[in-house]
């Protein structure tokens, strides 16, 4: 399938006077956004109840970055006319993901520690997750809202680190290298689109 967007320069020169872009939704860009949106909503599921469970800050708060972050990817779903459903909340289609899932209610009862461990965590793999599919596009719409969900996952995992770190524990990346770690938390908080 290939859609067209709105170029929003104009230029007089005939020659030149490109009015649109073609931009196309490959199998795998499908894939990759219908992948994000669970993704993201793994975020938001597993801080809304870890919310409910301990009422940190850091999850009430990020909880609702995370529906935004859904609703972006949503957005470029409905422009492309593919079909979704956002099941309902603790339930998930991709098996790995509902197993995440599974996993963080059971580890994230056990204090607050661990919760804030599993925040950490879901920021670093939202991070990696999406690198590779960034990295799999070319699809400019895509890329604008991939980085610009990065950019809030980079932001999220430097609080959730801060207060693991206030309170005198460490956080082990599990997904990132060290190095791109390191990188990350000892960068500013960025401002995203």
């Amino acid at each position: 399938m290939s859609f067209t967007l709105l170029n929003a320069c104009s230029d007089d020169n005939e020659e030149d006077n490109n009015d649109t872009i073609s931009q196309t939704l490959t199998e795998a860009d499908k894939n990759a956004l219908l992948f994000m949106l669970e993704e993201e909503k793994l975020a938001r599921d597993t801080y809304q109840y870890l919310d409910d469970l301990w009422a940190i800050n850091q999850f009430s708060n990020i909880k609702l970055s995370e529906q935004t972050h859904m609703n972006l990817v949503s957005n470029l779903l409905d422009y492309y006319n593919v079909e979704y459903n956002i099941l309902p909340v603790g339930e998930f289609v991709n098996q790995e993901l509902q197993n995440f899932y599974n996993q963080f209610v059971i580890d994230g009862q056990v204090n607050q520690s661990n919760a804030l461990q599993i925040g950490a965590t879901i920021e670093d793999l939202d991070i990696v997750d999406l690198e590779s599919n960034l990295n799999a596009t070319t699809n400019t719409s895509i890329i604008e809202v991939f980085e610009n969900l990065q950019c809030g996952s980079r932001n999220h995992l430097r609080s959730f680190v801060s207060v693991i770190e206030n309170s005198g524990e460490t956080y082990t990346p599990q997904f990132l290298t060290q190095q791109e770690y390191n990188l990350i938390i000892n960068s500013n908080h960025e401002q995203c689109n």
